[in-house]
């Protein structure tokens, strides 16, 4: 997905990205990693709902700019609904800085690396964590020499430029490879964020499943199965919390 597309390009998007998220549990990393081996297949992560006084925790005051600045390009608000932002996103990914996943602990990352293709698996020695704090100086650093500006303090069409420079793989950094933390990372992680169990700190009252009318957890709509009418009823999370 490349940030500035149309409405009905973001549209197309936004719905089918819901069958790349994992919505009883979050593709970054298991929030329930602290639970017994014979609970964490069987018990829910705990509930840590998006909240209007979030501090971030892993970020430094102009990381989370950063965050908060690529998430509203990424994925914007407009007349169809709430954008990254308004979703929580950024909260989801400051929280996930804060699982095994962002320590790499739940991946093989012993050496050697090699420049491979992507069905070989992840080929850096960085961490998650790693990863954004080394692709977000980078990417400030380049704004700034070339810019004078950080990437948050950039109008929303320059933002928009860096991103597609990034994504295309013709803005780069001799300090991390910043299409993969692009791809790998920050937009994968915006994509969870936005359509994940609201539980994981995103996806704020289940606005973008309201949004593509996607159902949540519920399980009694098999008779809709098929029928060319939208389904009627709001999602349902996790927690039984309804939309």
């Amino acid at each position: 997905m490349s940030p500035g597309d149309s409405n009905p390009s973001r549209r197309k998007f936004l719905a089918g990205a819901i069958a790349l998220t994992p919505i009883g549990a979050v593709a970054a990393g298991d929030a329930r990693s602290g639970a017994p081996d014979d609970l964490r297949d069987s018990a829910p992560a705990p509930d840590h709902p998006t909240v209007s006084d979030y501090q971030p925790t892993f970020f430094t005051p102009s990381e989370w700019a950063f965050v908060n600045a690529a998430c509203a390009r990424l994925i914007p608000a407009d007349e169809h609904g709430p954008g990254a932002v308004e979703l929580g996103v950024p909260q989801y990914i400051d929280r996930q800085m804060g699982t095994p996943w962002a320590d790499g602990a739940i991946w093989y990352m012993q050496g050697p690396f090699f420049d491979a293709a992507p069905e070989f698996g992840y080929q850096s020695p960085l961490t998650p964590k790693q990863q954004y704090r080394l692709g977000i100086k980078a990417i400030d650093g380049l704004c700034q020499e070339r810019l004078k500006k950080p990437f948050s303090e950039l109008s929303a069409s320059e933002q928009d430029e860096v991103l597609r420079q990034i994504e295309k793989g013709s803005l780069t950094s001799p300090d991390v490879h910043l299409r993969t933390f692009f791809s790998s990372f920050l937009l994968k992680n915006v994509i969870e964020g936005c359509f994940g169990d609201p539980m994981y700190g995103g996806n704020k009252d289940m606005g973008a499943w309201k949004m593509i009318a996607y159902p949540g957890v519920r399980a009694d709509y098999l008779e809709w199965v098929g029928q060319a009418k939208p389904y009627p009823y709001g999602p349902v999370s996790i927690y039984g919390k309804r939309g």
